[in-house]
């Protein structure tokens, strides 16, 4: 007797995007974007401001959406799924804005291991009416400890500076502990110690079955575990294809619409307007 194997049902895709357009006010922002990111595939979108990364980010955080399709068809799945809960989304996919830092600092009195906490919970404070168990508080500390940012588990969160502030947000979005992370712009304000130690941290994510997402206009930020690359411009998809490819003098000179000079050492990319 014959016994059928059932055949290996790949994963769904981490973010689906089929021809997703996106209008703020009276402007298109995003036109027609489609775009397939698997699980595992460290990837980052790259370009200029204005070039539609923020409206990429909402639009996965459901803070925008997409026009509708007339044939009924999808314009935007994360996890094979068109319809989140947001706290079920964020559990999933741990999100880390400049916009949820300054949220967080403005919470009277909040702390270091509080705001670790309220990622459980995704608000900016632990409410009154949940209990904070041992496990949770094990798990802030865990995730604190994976980013270097253990030791200020008592500090008040509006205390810290930019780099310590990174790390924290961070450690935030690994406590439930997701399949990838979403990464907005992480290194803005940095000094050159912090954004190092922010690199190594994505390192080290890198390496551990965390796929990233990073979405930014610096080259630095893009570390060698990143093999894929997307090029916006204008709220399009410009080019899309392997780091070794794109991350070049020509095709970032287009699309940051000016010279551009590219230097690599040890895997690591510096770039430099002409």
């Amino acid at each position: 007797m014959t016994v059928a194997v059932p055949a290996a049902v790949s994963p769904a895709p981490l973010i689906e995007l089929d021809r997703a357009c996106v209008i703020r006010g009276q402007v298109r922002v995003l036109h027609d974007l489609s775009l397939r990111i698997a699980q595992g595939q460290h990837t980052a979108l790259l370009g200029p401001n204005g070039c539609g990364k923020s409206s990429f980010i909402k639009l996965i955080t459901r803070e925008l959406y997409p026009l509708a399709h007339a044939d009924g068809t999808v314009a935007v799945k994360v996890l094979g799924q068109n319809r989140w809960q947001v706290d079920r989304l964020r559990s999933q996919l741990g999100i880390v804005t400049g916009d949820l830092s300054a949220n967080l600092s403005d919470m009277p009195g909040l702390t270091v291991e509080e705001a670790v906490l309220t990622g459980f919970f995704a608000s900016f404070v632990v409410p009154a009416f949940r209990e904070v168990t041992a496990d949770m508080r094990e798990r802030a500390r865990q995730a604190l400890a994976l980013t270097g940012a253990l030791p200020l588990l008592a500090r008040g969160y509006a205390e810290l500076s930019a780099g310590e502030t990174r790390r924290v947000l961070i450690a935030r979005a690994l406590v439930n502990r997701p399949q990838a992370l979403l990464l907005d712009e992480p290194s803005t304000g940095l000094d050159l110690v912090a954004r190092q130690q922010l690199i190594s941290t994505m390192r080290s994510l890198a390496t551990q079955g965390i796929t990233l997402v990073l979405v930014t206009h610096h080259i630095e930020e893009v570390i060698p575990e990143i093999e894929r690359v997307v090029l916006l411009r204008a709220g399009r998809i410009v080019a899309d294809g392997p780091r070794a490819e794109l991350l070049r003098d020509a095709p970032l000179s287009e699309v940051f619409g000016g010279p551009v000079r590219v230097q690599e050492h040890n895997g690591h990319l510096t770039a430099f307007a002409d």
